[in-house]
């Protein structure tokens, strides 16, 4: 094909052409991503398939842009062709080449065998010699070792022993004779080719020479094997020997045993669409080896035999299915010897005639289903040990494994294609309740669904109690699934082990004892998620070895990698192991854990607030964990990231360790984790932090604690401008500092102040300010004078008061620029700027917001970048400077999209007032 336009090349060196001239598109990365593109053209190809092809299990942190830079590459190559007849388009979750098929030299060369099987011999000859010219070397040449696709290789050997078996039943046999000599010589366990090799030296008057090529093969798959060759042979061998071979006789054997051992599926299969369409393109495409992964009771095993079922036929040659007992609370998994005994008697060999030795049934086994199309069901397995002996030679069969483990091993050394099966969508888990128990309130139906975690198992266990005990009401098993503490047992099946909770046992109790005591730790901790440092402060282990722990439980499916370094347990299985740490660790060991768990949130919190603000109260609690032994908190991206992930957990360890009477660690906790609130303020979970480390420091009879909760609570006061009762904790909190430390005073002063500010008190607010500022210029305390002289600023500012307002705020921002605090700095300059802008000097407005953002830039500030974007772009609206205002505004509302969305659609509708001038 030399006419214009992209072609692909992938049964060679992997090549990109525009008609017949080659275009250089680049190193073996790029090369490797335009052949798996081309592999399954037409299809999308998910992002995260490449990276694992490109890269195997160790990608590097830039393999996503590198991958996005690589198809940006293509697709400027694509476009500069003078036919653009290809395309790379971006299709979630991840990329599709659109290019007709013939135009890629390994989809051509299927077509013309699926052709040649439709003509006569001498068509289907020209047709299979066409399709081996394709060939130019090595298939895949020059792209990553770790690129691979075997099913070139097999196909290029499928149009071979095609095109010889037309040329026999042409009779060139001469010409055969010479091809397959020494291709036999060098394998002379290729039982088919050697077939094809004693057909055309018989026909060809060699009788003699085509049975010592027969005992040359068995010598050496007795001597290889420890068996005789496959049964296709052995029958070809006694028909030459008996010379009753026909001259034009069909070199295709005949059409052995096909197995049909499929178990019954269930009569509908909700939710798993895109499941079974992933099943279908495998099928479809050829691929040989799929493993379907997920915890128990996901639902793997209805998945796979359903699929079956319904794909049985496109394997014409038979289904072959074992239970291989990987995770049965009753019996061990099975051995592959006994499992290959059951294959091969549903292959139609006699009992009698199956190999003792399991490396003979493994040969057996393969002689048989060489060449088939066959389906092979894996159901249950345990280890990729025990699957390797059933996977069939080739790639015309398919192989699907169900595993509660993710066996990445036969990625590996087999290139399985790997789907870990989740939940159910919510609608669909109600389908598989009303399946059962029919159809009822739609409110009460989902709440139900929802208690069993979506889990299919545990949604057929309540759809199956609502249908067989009538007396229960869909309210009742609601309520009774509702309790936390008794979920598990309301999932339960009397009389078996087929509940929630064995389902679980199972996986559990095949852990090995290190994984084990991690996984029963993390239950003591009442944690929603977890990561390598805080399981590693809970487990007592080097961080690294909390990861790997962590990474080979998510690769058992009793935890789930949700993203990059944070792992959680499904709810049920999250509830199974609470229970299983409040059985099998005593209460020392419980407390323990709890313990580590706090003082790692205290240690983290602490050296994480510190890059947020300054810190004026009197606690220190970054040591209570080594350094390295704490997640990366060295910037203010990175502490705000932390705390914003870690919140849900701070929380539930603050319920549990009140809840145990840790009350002096309660309100220590709750005070450092206070400053997240103060920057990123949300009042329902900023109030129940400060609440609950108020009643804690109450309970423990600490004045210390309870001052600096006060404190709290007025900044939340103080944030949401909530007046009522603020001025009774300021005051209260002044009382007892009174008794405290300096500094504890000078804070408790400058709080009362504001408070007084927010209730319109100005004149004695600057009253408690000033003497605060008086105090700290005794003391020498620059970071405390700072704050006060900023909070006069805001008192003289709400007081009407501008010039006293300014002064106020140039002696805060001189101190902030002593101190080196960039972070304070932003905020005096933009303070200042919007007094200036109040005040109508446009130009010193104008100045202090410029350097402001000019800061901001520098120090990627970019939350305050934002708000410091708006000051000046009021400025410039007020300067009747329209264009320069637009543009702030943009650049403002692309920062609040990132930083702070909340607010992005009022700054949309005050940027538009500039749109309409």
């Amino acid at each position: 094909m030399a006419d214009g336009g992209a072609r692909v090349e992938l049964l060679g060196p992997v090549r990109l052409l525009d008609g017949s001239r080659a275009v250089p598109v680049g190193g073996p990365g790029v090369r490797g991503l335009l052949a798996l593109l081309a592999l399954r053209v037409g299809k999308v190809v998910p992002l995260e398939e490449i990276i694992d092809a490109l890269w195997g299990h160790d990608p590097p942190a830039t393999a996503r842009t590198i991958v996005q830079g690589n198809v940006s590459q293509l697709r400027r190559l694509l476009r500069e062709m003078a036919d653009p007849v290809a395309e790379i388009s971006t299709r979630p979750p991840g990329y599709q080449l659109s290019l007709a098929p013939d135009r890629i030299d390994a989809h051509r060369a299927r077509a013309l065998l699926d052709q040649a099987a439709l003509e006569s011999p001498e068509s289907a000859s020209k047709l299979l010699a066409e399709a081996l010219a394709l060939w130019q070397g090595p298939t895949l040449s020059g792209v990553p070792d770790s690129v691979r696709a075997p099913e070139l290789d097999e196909l290029r050997r499928a149009i071979r022993y095609a095109r010889v078996n037309a040329d026999l039943d042409l009779g060139r046999y001469d010409e055969l004779i010479v091809e397959l000599s020494p291709i036999v010589r060098a394998d002379p366990l290729a039982e088919r080719i050697a077939g094809q090799l004693m057909r055309a030296l018989y026909h060809a008057g060699r009788r003699g020479e085509a049975l010592k090529l027969y005992r040359t093969v068995s010598r050496a798959t007795l001597g290889s094997l420890g068996v005789e060759p496959g049964a296709d042979l052995r029958s070809l061998h006694e028909r030459v020997l008996n010379d009753d071979l026909a001259a034009h006789e069909s070199a295709v054997p005949e059409q052995a045993v096909a197995p049909s051992q499929l178990p019954p599926a269930l009569p509908t299969l909700a939710g798993r669409e895109a499941e079974v369409e992933w099943l279908d393109g495998l099928a479809e495409r050829g691929d040989s080896t799929v493993i379907v992964s997920g915890t128990a009771g996901v639902g793997k095993s209805a998945l796979v035999i359903w699929w079956a079922h319904r794909a049985a036929r496109l394997f014409p040659d038979g289904v072959l299915y074992a239970a291989l007992q990987g995770f049965d609370p009753h019996q061990p998994p099975l051995e592959p010897g006994d499992l290959l005994s059951q294959f091969l008697l549903g292959l139609g060999v006699p009992a009698d005639e199956v190999p003792e030795q399991v490396h003979e049934r493994v040969a057996l086994y393969r002689s048989l289903i060489a060449g088939r199309r066959m389906l092979v069901l894996l159901d249950d397995a345990r280890s990729a040990e025990q699957v390797r002996p059933l996977l069939p030679p080739g790639a015309r069969s398919m192989t699907v494994v169900t595993s509660r483990s993710r066996l990445e091993a036969l990625a590996v050394s087999h290139a399985a294609k790997l789907r870990v099966l989740g939940t159910l969508a919510p609608a669909a888990a109600v389908s598989v309740i009303e399946e059962l128990a029919g159809p009822a309130d739609f409110d009460l139906n989902h709440a139900l669904a929802r208690l069993c975690g979506y889990l299919p198992l545990a949604l057929r266990i309540a759809g199956a109690r609502l249908a067989a005990s009538p007396q229960w009401t869909l309210m009742d098993l609601v309520g009774e699934l509702g309790n936390e503490r008794t979920r598990l047992a309301g999932l339960d099946v009397t009389g078996a082990d087929d509940g929630v909770r064995a389902a679980f046992d199972v996986s559990f109790r095949g852990l090995p004892d290190g994984l084990a005591r991690t996984l029963l730790r993390l239950g003591a901790v009442p944690a929603r998620h977890t990561g390598p440092h805080l399981t590693a402060a809970i487990a007592e282990i080097p961080v690294e070895q909390a990861r790997r722990e962590l990474r080979t439980l998510a690769a058992h499916n009793l935890i789930a990698e949700t993203s990059r370094d944070a792992f959680a347990p499904h709810d049920l299985v999250r509830l199974y192991l609470r229970e299983l740490a409040e059985t099998e660790l005593d209460p020392a060991e419980r407390a323990a854990v709890l313990d580590r768990a706090v003082r790692y949130h205290q240690a983290a919190s602490d050296t994480a607030r510190r890059k947020m603000l300054r810190i004026v109260d009197p606690l220190d609690l970054a040591g209570l964990v080594p350094p390295d032994a704490l997640p990366p908190l060295g910037t203010f991206a990175q502490a705000q990231d932390w705390f914003a992930a870690e919140w849900p957990n701070l929380l539930a360890v603050l319920d549990a360790a009140h809840a145990d009477g840790r009350y002096a660690d309660v309100w220590r906790l709750a005070r450092v984790a206070h400053t997240y609130r103060v920057v990123c303020p949300l009042y329902e979970e900023w109030i129940r932090l400060v609440e609950l480390g108020l009643a804690a420091a109450e309970a423990a009879d600490e004045p210390l604690g309870q001052c600096w909760m006060l404190i709290s609570r007025c900044a939340i006061a103080l944030t949401f401008e909530l007046s009522q009762a603020s001025i009774a904790d300021a005051e209260r909190a002044l009382g007892l500092a009174a008794q405290l430390d300096g500094r504890s005073l000078i804070v408790a002063k400058i709080h009362l102040g504001s408070v007084l500010t927010l209730l319109g008190r100005y004149s004695e607010a600057i009253e408690r300010l000033l003497e605060a500022v008086a105090e700290t210029e005794r003391t020498g305390d620059l970071e405390l004078r700072g704050q006060a002289l900023n909070n006069c600023a805001e008192t003289e500012k709400r007081a009407g008061r501008p010039a006293e307002a300014i002064t106020h705020q140039l002696a805060s921002l001189e101190i902030d620029r002593e101190l080196g605090d960039d972070s304070y700095a932003v905020v005096s300059l933009n303070n200042l700027a919007e007094l200036h802008l109040g005040i109508g000097d446009l130009e010193a407005a104008e100045r202090y917001a410029r350097e402001a953002v000019t800061l901001a830039v520098a120090r990627q500030f970019d939350l305050q970048e934002g708000i410091l974007r708006v000051t000046l772009a009021r400025i410039l609206r007020g300067q009747e400077r329209m264009e320069p205002a637009r543009e702030q505004y943009r650049r403002a509302v692309a920062l609040y999209e990132r930083m702070n969305p909340r607010q992005v659609e009022d700054l949309r509708k005050e940027a538009a007032e500039v749109g309409d001038r």
